[in-house]
């Protein structure tokens, strides 16, 4: 049934508490079942959970949506068959969410447009191709037949979004007690710019063009171009792309296929940020379709990225400090690399440590180019990262309370545990730290067949579009 309306501050709340209770007690109980080596108990109860899950927060959409479409994918530290009940179960949100109701679809085109849809596009799809957390998307055709997408803004979201961010302030006491030296405020800020930045769809917009702009003619990533003449506030329309959803490529594509995505989507992530310092936060499946093959210069696949609601660029002073700290990381530079912690904000200026262990921390966050080479993502690896942070009974939850996240590193983590995630689906196997070295170390040699196509593109790229970082 179709969603018409999505409830003020304390009924959210309210609804979120209850779901978040529930999910709580199944997840700490199979927890408790896993170290009890009962791992697979009460399968039937966890089916019943994850899918009252899905139910309601799809239906709530907005923020409390985006966690259900983070939960579908992350590796949470539970048993793999219990880990793989909620993510079949999520997995919904992305691919298949509850859809709103056409007449109040019809109303916010109408309102952007001053005209019924079908006087704006020559066809359009009313049945939408997917629903997702802030809108969703149909299908439709211009009048010179280009096919197109159109992202439609759920009428009612931008409050009942900054309700769930309201909900969530209710949390600054706990968060103080977890984390006492965690400078609250501007990670909240951090948090309200990213979820006003995801509602403007014209800044959205103009993202999409910087990374089509950037990502034009490249002969393995894809970036759809916008048709910026008919994007509004609360609708996008883009160029549509046809290609195999990222689920059905981890699960069906051979061996040879999933290697070549892998690494594609390791390129775009490190190469956006170590050439033009912009950073595409939301790297959850549903935003990849992967295009047939030959879509490529080379023959094979090429993949497609979506969605430019949660994107930032970062100075070159903040850019230069996260070098500065993973360059002394991977130097084992215990010395340098807390000094240089330090001066990125991570550590207050007062605070004292255990040095040994902030260094084995971010290592561990690092090991895809730390370790030995070629390295592996594994969901075991990515279930590691997400519980060294978590878990309370991590060796470095102590430490952790004693650290500060700056603000800028809000949307790294986010991207860091679902690439983990997403790698690790795909068990994506390379040399990462000679790949990551192309985009970071000036000179440095194409370290695969992919990487002489990027190279070849790069060093024919007018420079003028953007320079480099």
């Amino acid at each position: 049934m179709a969603r018409k309306g999505l409830g003020g501050r304390l009924q959210r709340g309210a609804r979120l508490a209850r779901t978040g209770v529930r999910g709580a007690s199944g997840l700490a109980g199979a927890k408790a079942r896993q170290l009890a080596g009962r791992p697979g108990a009460d399968d039937d109860a966890h089916r019943e959970l994850a899918a009252n899950l899905a139910e309601v927060l799809g239906d709530m959409k907005g923020a409390a949506m985006k966690l259900g479409q983070l939960l579908s994918f992350v590796d949470l530290d539970l048993p793999p068959d219990v880990r793989n009940v909620y993510h079949d179960a999520l997995a919904e949100l992305r691919d298949a969410a509850p859809a709103f109701d056409p007449a109040a679809i019809d109303q916010v085109l109408r309102e952007e447009y001053g005209a019924a849809p079908e006087t704006v596009f020559a066809t359009f799809d009313r049945t939408p191709l997917a629903a997702a957390s802030i809108g969703q998307v149909h299908a439709a055709t211009l009048d010179d037949g280009r096919d197109v997408v159109v992202k439609v803004q759920y009428p009612g979201v931008a409050e009942a979004v900054r309700a769930d961010l309201r909900n969530a302030e209710t949390f600054r006491p706990i968060a103080r007690l977890m984390a006492p030296n965690q400078e609250i405020e501007p990670l909240l800020e951090e948090l309200r710019e990213r979820i006003d930045d995801e509602l403007d769809y014209q800044r959205e917009a103009r993202y999409q063009r910087a990374f089509a702009t950037r990502y034009a003619g490249h002969p393995f990533i894809r970036v759809p171009d916008i048709v910026g003449d008919l994007c509004r506030n609360r609708v996008l329309v883009s160029e549509r792309v046809r290609g195999e959803r990222f689920d059905t490529v981890a699960t069906q594509a051979d061996e040879d296929t999933r290697q070549r995505v892998g690494e594609i989507v390791f390129r775009y992530a490190f190469g956006s940020i170590g050439r033009f310092r912009l950073f595409n936060g939301d790297p959850h499946p549903g935003n990849y379709l992967i295009e047939a093959e030959g879509s490529a210069a080379d023959g094979g696949v090429r993949v497609a990225f979506l969605d430019y609601g949660s994107v930032k660029m970062f100075t070159r002073e903040r850019y230069a400090s996260m070098r500065a700290v993973e360059e002394s990381v991977a130097r084992a530079d215990r010395g340098e690399a807390i000094a240089a912690l330090r001066d990125a904000g991570f550590l207050p200026k007062t605070v004292r440590v255990d040095e040994d262990l902030v260094h084995d921390w971010f290592r561990l966050y690092t090991r895809p180019v730390l370790a030995a080479q070629p390295f592996t993502f594994t969901p075991d690896y990515a279930a590691e990262v997400i519980r060294s942070t978590t878990d309370p009974r991590s060796p470095y939850s102590e430490m952790l309370r004693k650290l500060n996240l700056p603000p800028d590193y809000l949307l790294l983590n986010r991207i860091q545990w679902g690439l983990n995630s997403v790698l690790g689906r795909l068990g994506a196997t390379n040399d990462w730290k000679a790949i990551r070295d192309e985009y970071v170390v000036p000179d440095a040699p194409p370290a695969t067949p992919l990487g002489k196509l990027d190279a070849a593109w790069w060093r024919d790229r007018d420079p003028e579009i953007d320079p480099p970082a």
